[in-house]
C-alpha cells in the first residue's frame, strides 16, 4: 500500500485529467474536416470527402458539447451518495469504469445521437471523479499541504487537455473517421490506469472512522503520516481529533442535502456553490472548447489554427505550476479577486478590438463555419490572440485551482461529501448551459459574447471581496470557529490570527500564523 501523499495525489488526480481529455478531444476535433463531414447537417447532407461540409448546426454542436457537463451534473449529485456508501476510493473507481463505457460508445458513434449518449455517460464519470477526488486527497493531507495537493487536480486537468489536444492534432492527419475515433478510444487508457492505481492506495481515514473501522483508520494514519510508527505523536493527535469528530457526528446523524440549507450552513453553501458557478462564468471552459472558433475569426485556418490553439493549453499547464507552489502562501481570496479582475480586462479588450476593427463575416461564416460570424485581421487580430493567451494565463494560477481547493475547506466532515457534490454539480450545470449557449451566441451576438463574460468577471471580483473568507492554513476546526466569529470576510486573515493569539496568551501574530500550519488536526464543529 502506498503511503506517500504526493504519489497518492498523483494517482488520484488522474480523475481530474479525464475532464481535460474530454475538453480537448472535442475542441481539437470539431474543426477538422473529417468530423464536420461525418456529422454534417448542411444542405449537402453527410457525404464524407467534401471540403464544403459545415458540420453539425450551431445549436446541435452546442448540444453535443453540453452533453458531457450535463452528465457531470448528474454524476456529481450521485457522487455524494456513492462516496458515503462505498468510500471515497471506490467511488472514484466506479467513475473510471463508467468513463470506459462512455468512451466505447463515443469511439463507435454512428450518428449524432449515439455521440451525445456516449458523452453524457462520460460526463457521469467526470462528475463523480471531479467531486470526490478533492474530498479524498484533502482528507488525507495535512492543512499546510492541502491547497497544494487539491490544486493538483486542476494541474491534472490542464495536462489532460494538453496531451489529448496533441493526440487529436496528430490524428487529424489520418484520413477517414479514424481521425476522431482513435483519440476518442485512447482516452480510455488513463481511466484504466486510475482504476488499477487506486488498488494500491489507502482509503480515507475519516471515512473509515465514520464506518467504525478504527483499526484500519489507525493503519492509514500510520502509513501516510506516521512513516510506519503507530505511536508517532502526530498520528495520536490526528486519531483523537477524528474520534472527537465521530462522537459529534453520532449526535448529528442522518445528514441530508437539506442540512446544507439550514441557517448555520447556508452561508457556506452559498460561498461553495458560488465559487464553482463563477469558475464557469469566467468563460475559461468556453475558451477551451471553442478556441478554434475564436482563432478562426482572427484569420487562422487549418493546422495554423490548431497549433495556435495548443499554445493556450501549454500556457495553462505552465501557469498552474505557480499556484501549486505558492497557493498556500497566497491564500484563497487574493488569487480569486486578482484573477477575476485581470480576466475582465482581457475580455473587455477583446470585445473592444472586435467591435472597433472587426466586421461581419460573409453569409455562412468564415470558411462556411456559422459560429465564425465575425472576422478581424492584421495587428488587431494578433492583439485578440494575445489577449486570449493573457486570459488563460490569468485564470490558470487563480480560479483554476482555487475553485477546486476552496469548497472542501468550507464544510465540516459530516456534510463534506454531499456539500462538495452539490458545489461541483453547480459547476457542471453551468458548464452545460454555457457549452450549449456559446455556439449560437457566436452566430447571433458575435463579439458581444466577450462583453457578457467581462461583466461576469467584474461581478465575481466584487462578490469575492465582500463574501468570501480566507481559509488557507486553517484547520477545519478553525474554519468552523471563523464562520461563527462574525469577522468580516475581508478581515479573516488578520483578525482571526489575533483571536488565535488571544486564545494562546502571548502568542504573536507570526506564531499564530505558524499555528495554523503546525496543527493539522481536523475536527468538525
Amino acid at each position: 500500500m502506498i503511503g506517500n501523499i504526493y504519489i497518492i495525489t498523483a494517482i488520484a488526480v488522474i480523475g481530474g485529467g479525464l475532464f481535460g481529455f474530454d475538453i480537448s478531444s472535442m475542441s481539437a476535433i470539431l474543426g477538422t474536416q473529417q468530423y464536420k463531414c461525418y456529422f454534417n447537417q448542411g444542405p449537402d447532407g453527410p457525404p464524407f470527402n467534401n471540403d464544403s461540409c459545415s458540420g453539425p448546426k450551431a445549436d446541435v454542436q452546442g448540444g453535443i458539447t453540453a452533453s458531457m457537463p450535463g452528465g457531470s451534473f448528474v454524476g456529481a449529485l450521485l457522487s455524494g451518495f456513492l462516496s458515503d456508501k462505498l468510500g471515497r476510493k471506490r467511488a472514484i473507481q466506479v467513475g473510471s469504469v463508467i468513463w470506459c463505457i462512455g468512451s466505447i460508445l463515443i469511439c463507435a458513434s454512428q450518428n449524432i445521437g449515439m455521440l451525445i449518449v456516449g458523452r453524457f455517460i462520460n460526463g457521469l464519470a467526470v462528475g463523480i471523479c471531479s467531486a470526490q477526488v478533492p474530498v479524498y486527497v484533502s482528507e488525507l493531507a495535512i492543512p499546510s499541504m492541502r491547497g497544494r495537493v487539491v490544486g493538483t487536480q486542476q494541474w491534472a486537468i490542464t495536462w489532460g487537455i494538453l496531451i489529448m489536444f496533441y493526440i487529436s492534432y496528430g490524428c487529424s492527419f489520418i484520413k477517414g473517421t479514424a481521425a476522431f475515433r482513435v483519440p476518442w478510444g485512447l482516452q480510455m487508457i488513463p481511466a484504466i490506469g486510475l482504476f488499477i492505481g487506486l488498488l494500491f492506495l489507502p482509503e480515507s481515514p475519516r471515512w473509515l472512522a465514520k464506518k467504525d473501522r478504527w483499526e484500519e483508520c489507525h493503519e492509514v494514519l500510520t502509513l501516510v503520516h506516521g512513516k510506519g510508527d503507530p505511536n508517532a505523536p502526530f498520528v495520536g493527535r490526528e486519531l483523537r481529533e477524528i474520534e472527537d469528530m465521530c462522537e459529534f457526528e453520532r449526535n448529528n446523524a442522518d445528514v441530508t442535502y437539506f442540512e446544507l440549507f439550514k441557517p448555520s450552513m447556508i452561508n457556506r453553501t452559498h460561498i461553495g456553490v458560488s465559487t464553482q458557478i463563477w469558475s464557469q462564468l469566467t468563460g475559461m471552459n468556453v475558451m477551451m472548447y471553442y478556441i478554434t472558433y475564436v482563432f478562426g475569426m482572427a484569420g487562422l485556418t487549418g493546422n495554423t489554427n490548431l497549433v495556435a490553439s495548443s499554445i493556450q493549453y501549454v500556457i495553462n499547464v505552465v501557469m498552474t505550476i505557480f499556484a501549486l507552489v505558492f497557493i498556500d502562501r497566497w491564500g484563497r481570496r487574493g488569487p480569486l479577486i486578482i484573477g477575476a479582475t485581470l480576466m475582465s480586462i482581457w475580455m473587455y479588450a477583446n470585445a473592444g478590438l472586435m467591435a472597433t476593427y472587426g466586421k461581419p463575416a460573409p453569409k455562412g461564416g468564415v470558411d462556411n463555419v456559422p459560429e465564425e460570424s465575425w472576422q478581424i485581421a492584421g495587428a488587431p487580430a494578433k492583439a485578440v490572440i494575445a489577449c486570449t493567451y493573457l486570459f488563460v494565463a490569468s485564470y490558470a494560477p487563480t480560479w483554476g485551482p482555487v475553485s477546486w481547493i476552496y469548497p472542501p475547506e468550507l464544510f465540516p466532515l459530516r456534510v463534506r461529501g454531499k456539500a462538495v457534490a452539490l458545489c461541483t454539480s453547480a459547476n457542471w450545470i453551468f458548464n452545460f448551459a454555457l457549452s450549449y449557449f456559446v455556439p449560437p451566441a457566436f452566430v447571433n451576438i458575435q463579439w458581444k459574447v466577450y462583453v457578457i463574460f467581462g461583466v461576469f468577471c467584474t461581478t465575481m471580483s466584487i462578490h469575492t471581496f465582500f463574501c468570501f473568507p480566507e481559509t488557507s492554513g486553517k484547520t477545519l476546526e478553525d474554519v468552523e470557529e471563523m464562520f461563527f466569529s462574525g469577522i468580516k470576510p475581508w478581515n479573516t486573515r488578520v483578525e482571526f490570527r489575533k483571536i488565535i493569539a488571544a486564545e494562546h496568551g502571548d502568542m504573536t501574530d507570526k506564531e499564530a500564523a505558524m499555528h495554523h500550519e503546525e496543527v493539522p488536526a481536523e475536527k468538525t464543529g
